[in-house]
């Protein structure tokens, strides 16, 4: 699953509603990150976990994890009693270019101070979103969210399929359409775009080669660009 705009938005399992409870209701017998976060770093030292809200009219948050004991924790989110998330249902890709925010910030003297608007630059990242439910305990989803450090040379994160199978094919789609190298993938290679295909087709400052005259059936916008590249290539020839 590929996403490109500024959220994740993932599809839910289409389930019988008397086997597996209606979404709230499942929802709801989920931990909420609190509960479950004294339990985790006792069992992961150092891990970092965060909850990421979500503007949505849903309303359901995402946690974020950090890539160094991402698999650590999946393995900790499918094992432990009370959780069992042991179903992926879907992996999306994400791509946030660096993006300029305003804040605001309290500046001044103690007793005087004064709201102020600061702008900041937000370093772009790649970013990895699975949705887990457990089919053991009938609740979920809980959405994890793991991030590259940027989107340049560093965009490596640990494969997630050791722990849920159901990852394999989608984390093979998440690297070609938006270049995430999964580390430890048992089969990493292109899913949808073919062998040797250049750069990943789903970033947003990707541009498509120039050669619509191979385009098979060409029509519109894709057409005119057609006729513009034969224009030219017969211009110098």
């Amino acid at each position: 699953m590929a996403a490109t705009g500024d959220s994740a938005a993932g599809h839910r399992l289409n389930l019988d509603p008397n086997e597996f409870g209606t979404t709230s209701e499942s929802s709801a017998s989920v931990e909420t990150l609190e509960q479950i976060l004294p339990r985790m770093k006792v069992a992961i030292p150092g891990v970092t976990f965060e909850v990421v809200p979500n503007s949505a009219p849903g309303a359901e948050p995402s946690w974020l994890v950090d890539r160094e004991h991402a698999l650590s924790a999946a393995f900790f989110l499918r094992d432990d009693s009370t959780l069992r998330l042991d179903y992926c249902s879907n992996v999306t890709g994400v791509d946030w270019p660096e993006r300029t925010i305003k804040v605001k910030v309290r500046k001044g003297e103690p007793g005087a101070e004064k709201e102020v608007e600061e702008t900041r630059v937000v370093p772009g990242y790649l970013e990895v979103v699975y949705h887990l439910y457990s089919m053991a305990a009938k609740h979920g989803p809980v959405v994890l969210r793991v991030r590259t450090p940027g989107r340049g040379n560093d965009v490596s994160l640990p494969s997630l399929t050791p722990v849920w199978r159901s990852c394999e094919l989608q984390e093979r789609e998440v690297y070609d359409l938006f270049g995430v190298h999964f580390e430890n993938h048992p089969d990493l290679r292109r899913l949808l775009m073919w062998e040797g295909f250049k750069d990943h087709p789903m970033r947003k400052d990707y541009v498509p080669p120039d050669d619509y005259e191979y385009e098979p059936t060409p029509h519109d916008e894709i057409l005119e660009k057609a006729q513009a590249r034969l224009a030219r290539r017969e211009a110098s020839s």
